[in-house]
């Protein structure tokens, strides 16, 4: 079953480029991770997603994880609350959504009002231009 780890981080003040760097340079290939994506979330403050095959799969990787957090340690702040520099959770997706895409009829319309519109700007930037 797909499983995810979460996990924030507020940055430094002026080791962000530091921090991204860790991270471009971390080992691949952790068996079972499907992919990882970082997000900025605000000032200094990121989120890394992991998609796994398994919970299994993510529970195995942790030690290697680990390592790789102990790389870039160092550019990180302190949460607080008694976090220390990560807050991290973990669990199997119980639901996932994704985007429709449009339907024919309605890009068909969408198309046949942009070719509309184009023609009357033309005109309008005509008259505009008679009228100087």
């Amino acid at each position: 079953m797909t499983a995810f780890n979460i996990v924030r981080f507020r940055v430094k003040p002026g080791r962000e480029q530091d921090f991204l760097a860790a991270h471009k340079a971390a080992a691949r290939g952790f068996p079972g991770m499907r992919r990882f994506t970082m997000v900025k979330t605000g000032d200094r403050a990121f989120c890394v997603i992991g998609e796994w095959s398994s919970m299994d799969r993510l529970a195995t990787a942790r030690p290697g994880m680990i390592s790789v957090l102990d790389s870039f340690r160092d550019t990180l702040e302190d949460l607080g609350g008694g976090l220390g520099v990560t807050d991290p959770v973990a669990g199997t997706m119980v639901m996932e959504m994704l985007g429709q895409k449009p339907k024919r009829k309605a890009v068909k319309k969408a198309k046949k009002a942009a070719k509309k519109k184009a023609p009357a700007k033309k005109k309008a930037k005509k008259k505009a231009a008679r009228r100087r």
